[in-house]
């Protein structure tokens, strides 16, 4: 079966789990076309990601003449599915953060792949987030194009759900995908029952290869570790007022700040401001390999985010067997078990947070081996990517071939 592939921005630092689903659904057979708007010309740490950018087209790569010849030609072609287009991208933008022409931009960008669709003979299209990429798949399939589907992982979705029209794109979807059980119980509260049926979970997955033939214990540094964006919803200003409340304490720890983003610049002052430097150091966006590395040289992984998805660096702390500070919020208790892989606190409780790193800082070896040990038997058994992969390839091949156009 051949599937397309439709992400706003491919491949990215933080979009490694995309990647992974790719290369598992052509394990399993499928053709997979690669299409982005935009990300050909992005800095990227990781070799794999590089790699991955030679197999993706891009939609914004050859500028406006061509998207204006896409809409014209696609005007000349079906000028009835054209108007119904029009009327969807006014529909879209009622609500929307970016006004009409913005939407005429989407659909023009549609004009486009439909073109690159029919000629590959792709028989569906699989969108990556509820943004603007599944708005654009919705208008593919307008205009003559394969059914739809798209994956939903949040939190951004369901904090905009009325500005994106989330609703709408769901009623026009073959299905959609949940990345956990909390994150299928928003969706259904955005449309009526008659269309939860549709609604999936499959969960984002780790490839052996990442974990095989890992078997070191958390070491005895007393090393922390926090991997993602540095941005409000990953918490990080909160870690380091946890930081600073060990310290008070007189507590001996190392942290770790893997990642790169908007905050950056309020975190190292907040470092500066207590006078953490000697304890807390940033890195940057580094490649997979060094997250693996960083992971392994700590004995826990630290996340104490505000919202989420279903943290991918998680599953990954998870299977090298480490166990996971994070916060109750969204799918994280789904995969984290208090007590048993890790440690949860209420997400924006800084006493809670601190009292959480210095009992992993303060366990037994022992207490730390089984916490990690546990981890990886629960991980390894519900997020293999292969088993996932497989969840998703069902979905593609149930979605009947004369899906009706909208």
């Amino acid at each position: 079966m051949r599937v397309a592939y439709l992400i706003n921005q491919y491949p990215k630092v933080s979009h490694s789990f995309i990647r992974r689903e790719i290369h598992a659904l052509e394990r399993q057979g499928f053709e997979i076309m690669r299409i982005s708007l935009r990300g050909w010309d992005d800095e990227l740490p990781d070799a794999d990601d590089r790699r991955e950018r030679e197999h993706t087209r891009y939609v914004l790569r050859e500028g406006a003449p061509a998207l204006l010849l896409a809409l014209a030609r696609m005007l000349f072609a079906r000028p009835a599915a054209m108007m119904r287009a029009v009327a969807l991208a006014w529909t879209m933008s009622r609500r929307a953060e970016r006004s009409f022409p913005i939407h005429l931009i989407y659909l023009a960008e549609a004009c486009c792949i439909v073109r690159w669709l029919k000629q590959a003979d792709i028989q569906h299209l699989h969108a990556h987030f509820g943004t603007n990429s599944a708005e654009i798949a919705a208008q593919v399939h307008m205009l003559g194009g394969p059914p739809w589907s798209f994956t939903v992982h949040g939190p951004e979705e369901f904090d905009k759900a009325p500005i994106i029209d989330l609703a709408e794109k769901i009623r026009r979807s073959a299905f959609v995908v949940a990345i956990s059980s909390y994150g299928r119980s928003q969706l259904y509260r955005q449309v009526t029952p008659e269309y939860w049926p549709r609604m999936h979970v499959v969960h984002c997955g780790l490839e052996p290869a990442f974990y095989s033939g890992v078997t070191t214990p958390p070491p005895s540094a007393r090393r922390l570790v926090c991997v993602g964006r540095l941005c409000e919803q990953k918490g990080q200003l909160l870690l380091v007022e946890a930081a600073h409340r060990l310290a008070d304490r007189g507590v001996d720890f190392e942290l770790v700040l893997a990642g790169d983003g908007e905050m950056r610049a309020d975190i190292e002052a907040l470092i500066a401001r207590y006078h953490l430097q000697a304890k807390v150091r940033i890195l940057g966006w580094i490649s997979g390999r060094q997250v693996r590395d960083e992971i392994l040289a700590a004995r826990a992984l630290v996340l104490p985010s505000f919202a989420e998805g279903l943290p991918v660096v998680i599953m990954e702390a998870m299977a090298l067997g480490r166990p996971v500070i994070s916060t109750y919020v969204a799918g994280i208790p789904e995969l984290v078990r208090p007590g048993k892989d890790g440690w949860l606190v209420p997400a924006g409780d800084v006493i809670a947070l601190a009292d959480a790193m210095q009992a992993c800082l303060d366990a037994s070896p022992e207490t730390l081996a089984q916490m990690g040990t546990d981890a990886q038997k629960h991980v390894r058994t519900y997020h293999d990517i292969d088993d996932e992969a497989k969840k998703l390839s069902q979905l593609f091949a149930e979605v009947p071939t004369a899906y009706p156009l909208n």
